[in-house]
């Protein structure tokens, strides 16, 4: 199975996605539009990453291939090809699929549970993989709507819609289960600036504290994975 991921800047990378690549012997490659690298062809890859970013949706104007982006990610979803997108990514197939995406109430920054919405009942591939409340990493401002059609699966005091499926192919998430120490300290460094008094904006040191649920966080991107792509195979 051949793995693309899109990288909007240098210090996002895919994190633990890149390991579970590497443990289950399948190719990962990147795009990195923050370096104009031209959009792959849709043939070229099995299962494509859409990752986060700084950057908002609609800010076209300073990040002009987003445009290009999108009308991308709808020729991917019209090949029925796996899709994961996260944080930004997550927004950007919200907004492609007819979400509307828009800022939070609050930003949340940090390790927030994470609540399994009633719906996700729907999914036993869900139920099986993720408890019913759970830690993950956060770190966004903006939020999506669920697009028509899609399944909420996933919610946190912060922020209603945190998870959702459209079909058997695509899930977009808000949160982070890829994130690594690195990639953490990354987000320190270059979006320090965010860390502000808010309710749901944690200190840096309370972040550092929390580097204890990265190994429970990291197998369950583990088994998420094996399981959704096993559930509708791609090719191998």
């Amino acid at each position: 199975m051949k793995i693309r991921c899109l990288r909007h800047v240098p210090f996002e990378d895919a994190g633990a996605i890149e390991d579970w690549a590497v443990h289950r012997g399948f190719p990962l490659c990147y795009t990195c539009l923050d370096e104009n690298e031209g959009l792959p062809r849709t043939e070229s890859f099995d299962f494509l990453v859409v990752l986060g970013g700084p950057m908002n949706i609609y800010e076209e104007e300073q990040y002009p291939w987003l445009a290009e982006e999108k009308q991308f990610l709808k020729e991917c979803v019209r090949a029925r090809k796996k899709i994961l997108g996260i944080c930004l990514g997550a927004q950007l197939l919200a907004d492609v699929l007819g979400g509307k995406v828009s800022g939070n109430p609050f930003k949340e920054i940090g390790w927030h549970p994470v609540h399994l919405s009633r719906s996700a009942e729907q999914s036993p591939v869900l139920l099986r993989i993720f408890p019913k409340r759970f830690t993950a990493f956060q770190w966004h401002g903006d939020t999506f709507h669920i697009p028509p059609g899609g399944l909420r699966w996933a919610e946190s005091s912060a922020c209603q819609n945190q998870a959702f499926q459209y079909g058997q192919n695509i899930i977009g998430l808000q949160f982070h289960l890829e994130y690594t120490r690195k990639n953490i300290e990354n987000m320190l460094y270059y979006c320090s600036d965010e860390i502000i008094d808010s309710p749901f904006i944690q200190k840096p040191s309370i972040i550092r504290k929390g580097y204890d649920y990265l190994p429970q966080m990291n197998a369950m991107l583990f088994r998420f994975l094996d399981e959704w792509l096993a559930q509708s195979p791609v090719p191998s």
